[in-house]
């Protein structure tokens, strides 16, 4: 991972990490707490290489995970839907409503949600969404558990903590689990289990080692790498 240059802060929290050693996850959440030192609370992330080439279709990566302790973020949710799901979206929770007439709204850049959750009867008209929604990770797919009929489970569900996760096209995955903030045992909790979906979810072209290195940091801290082994992982 590429070294941040920075401030005497930043110089400062780095020294305390050797960057020799591998840490027990439960060592390296610690010090990622110890190394989290800016004026805000910064969110914990995972970036994690695997052993697979997205060029390959059978070797692309793309889950959901549910994380145990919630992200400590407060996810504004949005459904695109017809009008007798309406009232059903909005008791649920969700926080932007809408049909047709959200879709222009997109299209001219009204993009003030964190997930977007349609019904499958909207997606054709959806489809022209991609161009906009596509580069930023937002446009619904049903892998993603985002284009269901069932509006109820997926909005509470992406509401206390339902991540999207995919390897990239270097063939890393970043994932947020949760806040500086939260006990040791909150993000051990959360990042065991991102482990657990993303080894459930080893796609069947997998060849070789699946897992390759396991870093973790906070948003303005370094990186800090994790000892596979402590994760159980062969």
């Amino acid at each position: 991972m590429a070294k941040r240059k920075g401030s005497r802060r930043f110089k400062k929290v780095s020294s305390l990490v050797n960057e020799q050693k591998v840490y027990h996850y439960q060592d390296a959440i610690s010090l990622l707490k110890d190394t989290s030192t800016a004026n805000f609370v910064e969110t914990a992330e995972a970036h994690i290489v695997l052993g697979l080439d997205p060029k390959y279709a059978d070797q692309q990566l793309r889950s959901t995970v549910i994380l145990p302790k919630g992200t400590g973020k407060s996810v504004v949710v949005a459904v695109i839907t017809k009008s007798d799901k309406i009232s059903e979206a909005l008791d649920a929770g969700a926080d932007i409503v809408g049909s047709d007439e959200m879709l222009d709204q997109i299209l001219q850049g009204a993009i003030n949600f964190d997930k977007l959750i349609a019904t499958p009867n909207m997606m054709p008209a959806v489809a022209k969404l991609g161009r906009v929604l596509g580069p930023r990770g937002l446009m619904p797919s049903p892998k993603a558990g985002t284009v269901t009929t069932d509006l109820v489970t997926a909005i509470k569900e992406f509401k206390v903590g339902k991540l999207e996760y995919r390897l990239d096209k270097t063939g890393i995955v970043h994932i947020p689990f949760g806040k500086t903030n939260f006990t040791t045992r909150d993000l051990s909790d959360n990042l065991l289990t991102i482990q657990e979906s993303i080894e459930r979810s080893k796609p069947s072209g997998s060849k070789g080692k699946y897992w390759k290195t396991f870093h973790i940091c906070s948003t303005m801290g370094p990186s800090i790498a994790v000892d596979l082994n402590s994760l159980k992982i062969s």
